[in-house]
């Protein structure tokens, strides 16, 4: 950048200005423009040279620019050093206002939006595959519409994405409490969504215990829901989720228990007879035998799949009766 000078004796500081635009504010930056003083003109002799440094005019009476500490006249200036309008591709003259944006420069009045024209010389703007859009025509054209309120969700603003979906933060909340979920947990219900709180105290089954709402797991029982932790023993209250059990009036009892309070004893060894586990048993009247302890009382043979011969609480094999 030069500085303007005229020498015409007049003593008058000619200004002029260059307005720069980095990305999407610009500043303005202003050229000194100045002159010879008078005094500095009466020790100059006509026998002087002061000529344009490119086309060695005489610049005796015509305003010119010094540059790197040499004058030009205003046409060389203008042919050497200015920029070139990257949308008109004339040259920006050094009175003319210019804007630059990524090694590219524009004169202020071809520094437009690409799609309304409108001018981007004081306002925001984006660069779109090297096309200038002002903000509004950007956001029109790529920014998603939030799906509550139907309003462009503005580049930099804090959004939520779900499922294809796009959200203001502050659009994004609970269909039940109508509180915003933000980062929180949430539960998708068909087009509605709920915060987990919300959704339990909804739709979530209750545990026929403690009626309390089953967030996750659980077991079923007689087509019930059960927090595992609820699904006890009725005696000993130990916990029967993944455990064999079985039931009496409906109420979950594990093996241990059912067999010491429900199960008929063995006749021979006394222990429970509870046909768990494809255990069998032989019952005959009023008394039961486990498979295995169903022996002649005397002989101890077995007498599964025989004939046997009752003699009081015995029970003998044939043989064993005849030699009675």
């Amino acid at each position: 950048m030069g500085f303007l000078c005229s020498p015409d004796l007049s003593g008058r500081v000619l200004t002029g200005g260059r307005r720069l635009a980095h990305h999407h504010h610009s500043s303005l930056e202003r050229c000194l423009h100045t002159s010879l003083s008078l005094t500095a003109l009466k020790e100059t002799t006509m026998a002087d040279r002061f000529d344009c440094d490119n086309c060695k005019e005489s610049l005796y009476g015509r305003k010119y620019i010094q540059s790197n500490d040499s004058p030009y006249c205003i046409p060389c200036y203008d042919s050497l050093f200015s920029n070139t309008c990257d949308e008109c591709k004339e040259l920006i003259g050094h009175d003319a206002r210019e804007l630059f944006y990524e090694d590219r420069h524009y004169h202020e009045h071809c520094f437009r939006c690409f799609r309304c024209d409108r001018s981007l010389a004081d306002e925001p703007f984006t660069s779109q595959d090297n096309a200038l859009l002002c903000n509004d025509c950007y956001c029109n054209e790529f920014s998603s519409k939030c799906v509550a309120c139907d309003k462009i969700v503005m580049p930099g603003t804090r959004k939520l994405e779900y499922a294809g979906s796009t959200w203001h933060e502050g659009c994004f909340i609970c269909h039940s409490c109508e509180q915003p979920i933000g980062s929180k947990s949430f539960i998708p219900d068909k087009d509605e969504h709920y915060c987990v709180s919300c959704y339990e105290e909804k739709f979530a089954p209750r545990c026929t215990r403690c009626k309390k709402a089953l967030s996750k797991g659980g077991v079923t029982y007689r087509d019930e829901p059960w927090h595992k932790e609820c699904f006890v023993c009725t005696s000993c209250e130990t916990q029967l989720a993944g455990q064999h059990f079985t039931s009496r009036d409906e109420s979950p009892y594990c093996l241990k228990c059912f067999s010491s309070l429900y199960a008929k004893k063995c006749e021979a060894c006394s222990k429970p007879i509870t046909g768990f586990g494809g255990g069998k048993y032989i019952s005959f009247e009023d008394r039961q035998w486990h498979q295995s302890c169903f022996t002649c009382s005397q002989c101890s043979v077995s007498l599964v799949g025989a004939g046997f011969f009752p003699n009081g609480n015995k029970i003998l094999c044939r043989d064993c009766n005849s030699n009675l």
